[in-house]
Order: C-alpha cells, then structure tokens, then sequence
C-alpha cells in the first residue's frame, strides 16, 4: 500500500499521542506539528520528506523519527542547569541568519565569529544538546565570558581525527566525527596553527554544515575550484547548513573568499 502525506500524519498522532501534547496538520504546507500544551513549545515535521524516507526504509524510519522527537519535546521541557556541568558546555557554529532568539522569547548566547558565521553554546545532554540562552546565565550568575571561556576550553579537548583525500594535486582533511562539534573545531586555534604549519599552499578552512570541517591545502588554481564544488555540495546535503563559503586561514584569521572557477580567490 503506498504512503502518503495523510496516512503518515495519521501514524505520527498514533505514534505520539499524549495528553500534554497538542498535534496539528497543515494542509497547504504538507506538515504535521506536535507541541505542549503548555508552553507551546514544540516542533513542525515536512510530511513529503518523512514519506520519502519511509519509502528507503520502512517502520525503522518512523521508529527513528519517534525517538527523535520525543527526545526532543523532553528536552525542551526540562528545565536545565549549567554548575555542574562546565564539561557539557561546548560551541556551536551557526550561519549569521541563525535566530538569536528562541521562539519562546529567549534571547540566545552568541559572540560574533566572521562575517559569515557566529558562535552559539550549547549544554551537551547526550542524545541532544539545548543551546544556552541568558536567563541561565542571569540564574548561574555567569558572564558571557565565562562560558566562551569554559566552551573554548572543552573544543581543544575533542580529538581531531581526520581523513585526507588528494584530488588534482591538491589536499584536503575532513574531520567528520559526528558527534555534534564537528563544525566547531574551526574555534580551536591549535588545530588551525598545526594545519597551516604542515600546509605546502594555501590553507582554506570551511565549514559547510555542523557535522563537517574541511582543510583545503591549496596547491595550485585548480584547487579553489573543487574547494568550491566541495563546499556547495556539503551545504546542500547538511542537516544543519552553515555557509557555502570557504575562509582562507593566515595570520590567526579567517577571511570569507568567493572562489571563481580557474582563478585565485577574490577576498570579500
């Protein structure tokens, strides 16, 4: 029997009904919304996109997204503190269209990065992680400081394993970890130092979704073209997309680059 958009819907209220919970469709945009009756909070699921991958993968599709969601709707209504757990803190990179606040009215953490990026927090609570807003500072009696300190210092202590793959002459590192800072590596400024000293060209730095960092040594002019490529495709594939663009990384700075094909980078 095929799937479609109402027999999923119809799956999903089965699947997620709960007295604290309020569920509603959207016609017109083809999506399924669960949130708590309560606050509101909640999120909006695009049914095409869960038919779709019910279709590749039947119930184990469905069961994942339940587990997801559920965690999430948890997570949203649990209230969360930040002594205790400085270990769980970590940095988050974010596009600079990224909400600065949470729809509940919070405003978020952030500090500024480049001209395309900036740097959230986030309190790492396994499955997920909750992104850190002031009023849980105001609560902890922290400053902005302190937790860019503390986050700054948990990023240097995850590993940077990566794999390497030459193409044209040119080599590239992707450090793809998943474990939810892969993106967030670009903050450690060791890492960077160490690539760039090993670097024969150029070294390029983006960050094209959360879950991956790419290295670019740049080698000759063919590189920023598959650099380019790269990017655009990782950005387009991302759950979490960043930025298209790529950063050329000297000096201890990151500068966004447009990368025209067969040519050296024109900086912005």
């Amino acid at each position: 029997m095929k799937m479609t958009s109402l027999k999923m819907k119809k799956i999903l209220q089965d699947r997620l009904s709960n007295e604290n919970f309020k569920t509603s469709y959207n016609r017109d945009k083809d999506t399924f919304r669960i949130e708590w009756k309560d606050t509101r909070q909640g999120m909006t699921i695009t049914l095409p996109n869960v038919v779709s991958k019910y279709n590749e993968r039947g119930e184990a599709a469905i069961d994942d997204l339940e587990e997801h969601v559920t965690e999430a709707l948890r997570i949203m209504h649990e209230e969360h503190h930040l002594s205790g757990k400085e270990k769980q803190i970590f940095p988050v990179i974010r596009s600079t269209s990224f909400p600065t606040e949470t729809k509940a009215g919070k405003t978020l953490v952030s500090k500024e990065h480049t001209a395309e990026t900036r740097i959230f927090y986030a309190l790492d609570l396994g499955k997920s992680y909750q992104l850190i807003d002031e009023s849980m500072l105001e609560e902890e009696g922290w400053t902005q400081e302190r937790i860019d300190e503390i986050a700054t210092f948990n990023v240097r202590s995850l590993d940077n394993a990566y794999k390497q793959d030459t193409v044209a002459g040119n080599d590239f590192y992707f450090v793809a970890t998943q474990d939810g800072y892969d993106a967030s590596r670009i903050l450690n400024e060791a890492f960077l130092e160490e690539m760039l000293i090993n670097a024969k060209g150029e070294l390029a730095v983006a960050v094209p979704h959360q879950d991956v960092l790419i290295f670019a040594d740049i080698q000759n002019k063919t590189g920023y073209d598959i650099l380019a490529q790269m990017t655009m495709k990782f950005f387009a594939e991302g759950r979490i997309p960043i930025t298209s663009l790529s950063f050329i990384y000297e000096h201890k700075t990151l500068e966004p680059i447009f990368i025209l094909a067969k040519n050296r980078p024109e900086k912005k």
